[in-house]
């Protein structure tokens, strides 16, 4: 820990340290639908203490859906699994580089693969790869992406206008192996649709589907057993058995466009509790743990534990932006000093993000300003034109009292009438995020800012209704795609709450310049339009970004294949799941 750090923020620092570690011994071993426990439908371990041959994977919680590109909303923090099931045109590999999935290439500018009109719009055609099929064994078709279109479509799903569905006028398949899409405009990411978790595109089993589109309504259509215990999708794994609350049985597709997986079967947990989870893979009854569980703290430990628990390896990865959204709707806002743009500063001028850093990532995190990393080759033409609102509790009083507040004698700011500026600041729940969220509640209220901390279970953080309602801040992991902020993107009734716009905020020049970059194909234009979007963004402040958090994952000493992924648009933790094995 730095030299500098001053006495407070050291006692602070050892109190949530100790905090963590003391969850991490209280935590049952073996109670809970995901403790420890010799699944009676698992294979049963050799005598010699071998790994299983089933694959045990620990994800925070339950999926509303399986599908690559959901029909409903829910928190993109339960995202990761899904390439398990699922097999897109393109993804990201860990360095963000773009490749082919089911497609035989990319599109390629100015060539018949990607075609620009004078009208600007645009036409990509993709070659599928010969041979693939469906779980059920069904070959796919490329009408398979154009039934998917046609259900994307429907107004009462919400996802018609959004990104890429919202841009593509027309979808066709000349044949069986070739997919053409027509663009109203122009649109830069055509080719690649794969934004990380964010996936724009995907087919669905037209010879499972149809009839029940024709003939359900669309709530009904998306509430269908097949999104999930029935999911029959294009991944390295098809569902077996979907046990509610629990976990996923899965077993090795053998049709998979990358070949059939190595290892043949696979059991997804849910298991949102990180004590758990370290328990759980120190037992070696869970293999390996995924996205948004495990925090530092947690991997300093197993690092420290695995070499008596018969080996394994942690993964850092700074790839997930950790931000707190404005409540910014005035029927909503439980403050409406929140609805002020100095007190919104004031909020990210008396948030210590880089004590977090410090403390809840042992400084394998990247401290941020901004939705773009600042690991970007042309952030320096971002950083150029943005404001800073590094901590600073003298910030703070300039900005409250040029709001017309002051401090009243319990030392929080008040209004002029004496009515103090209160706001709740919330969280899911587990260990890793109520730490941060006491973190920023603690800086905030020393700061002289009436903060108080609400825990959100998971079933209430993953309904889309409640998180675009709560009504103060939020913290939220994810959510570093600039088109998040778009006013197209703000979740309400008329889109069933789709939308990771959550704060409600509208700009029409944030979204005059998202158009550029949406629209742009000349790069330079793209960044510019990017380092203009940042500036608006940390001039009015509906979201305050702290950092790229080191996300971490592990696994035990006997499997082989995980990496760590140096960027945050990759397609997740579960790249390459296919070719991982079984060490001898």
């Amino acid at each position: 820990m730095p030299k500098n750090l001053s006495a407070a923020r050291l006692k602070l620092a050892l109190i949530l340290l100790s905090t963590a570690v003391g969850l991490l011994a209280c935590a049952p071993a073996g109670s809970g639908a995901g403790g420890p426990r010799q699944a009676a439908n698992l294979e049963a371990r050799p005598a010699n203490n071998a790994p299983q041959r089933t694959l045990v994977v620990a994800i925070r919680g339950e999926l509303p859906s399986a599908a690559a590109k959901p029909l409903v909303g829910f928190s993109m923090a339960l995202y990761p699994p899904l390439y398990l099931f699922n097999a897109t045109l393109d993804y990201r590999d860990e360095r963000e580089v773009p490749k082919p999935m089911l497609s035989e290439a990319l599109p390629q500018l100015n060539t018949d693969t990607w075609r620009v009109f004078p009208d600007g719009r645009m036409e990509t055609r993709y070659t599928l790869k010969p041979n693939l099929t469906w779980h059920d064994g069904t070959p796919l078709s490329a009408e398979d992406f154009v039934f998917a279109h046609r259900v994307y479509l429907s107004p009462q799903l919400g996802v018609a206008n959004s990104p890429p569905i919202g841009m593509m006028e027309e979808v066709t398949a000349p044949d069986d192996r070739t997919l053409v899409i027509r663009w109203k405009t122009t649109y830069p990411d055509a080719a690649v649709m794969a934004e990380g978790w964010n996936i724009g595109f995907q087919a669905m089993p037209r010879h499972i589907l149809e009839q029940q589109f024709r003939e359900l309504d669309p709530i009904a259509f998306s509430g269908l057993p097949f999104w999930t215990s029935e999911y029959v999708g294009l991944g390295p794994y098809r569902i077996e058995r979907w046990e509610p609350g629990t976990f996923i049985q899965a077993r090795a597709f053998d049709g998979y466009v990358f070949g059939r997986p190595k290892i043949d079967r696979l059991e997804v947990r849910f298991i949102p509790d990180p004590a758990t989870a370290v328990a759980n893979l120190l037992a070696g009854e869970a293999h390996y743990v995924s996205d948004y569980i495990l925090s530092v703290t947690e991997g300093l430990t197993l690092e420290q534990e695995f070499p008596s628990h018969g080996g394994g390896a942690v993964l850092y990865s700074p790839v997930s932006l950790r931000s707190s959204v404005v409540q910014l709707r005035p029927e909503v806002v439980e403050s409406p000093a929140l609805l002020d743009v100095r007190v919104r500063r004031a909020l990210a001028s008396g948030i210590d993000s880089l004590l977090a850093v410090e403390v809840l990532t042992a400084g394998k995190s990247v401290p941020t300003f901004t939705l773009t990393s600042p690991k970007v080759p042309y952030y320096g033409e971002v950083e150029r034109v943005i404001q800073k609102h590094a901590y600073d509790p003298r910030r703070v009083q300039q900005f409250m009292e040029e709001a017309g507040y002051g401090k009243a004698s319990d030392g929080f700011f008040a209004g002029r009438e004496g009515q103090q500026v209160q706001f709740s600041l919330a969280s899911s729940a587990g260990a890793k995020n109520e730490t941060e969220a006491a973190t920023y509640v603690d800086s905030l209220r020393k700061a002289g800012l009436a903060a108080t901390q609400r825990v959100l279970p998971a079933a209430q953080i993953a309904d889309p209704e409640t998180r675009a309602l709560l009504p103060g801040l939020q913290v939220r992991g994810v959510g570093n795609q600039l088109v998040t902020y778009i006013s197209d993107q703000i979740p309400g009734p008329n889109n069933r709450w789709r939308g990771e716009n959550r704060g409600g905020w509208s700009n029409p020049e944030y979204d005059r310049f998202f158009q550029i970059y949406a629209s742009s194909l000349a790069e330079t234009d793209r960044v510019s339009a990017v380092a203009q979007m940042e500036r608006v963004l940390t001039e009015e402040v509906p979201v305050i970004p702290h950092y790229f958090g080191a996300e971490v994952n592990a696994h035990v000493a006997g499997l082989q294949g995980p990496v760590a992924r140096q960027a945050p648009t990759t397609s997740g933790a579960f790249l390459y799941v296919h070719a991982w094995e079984w060490r001898s």
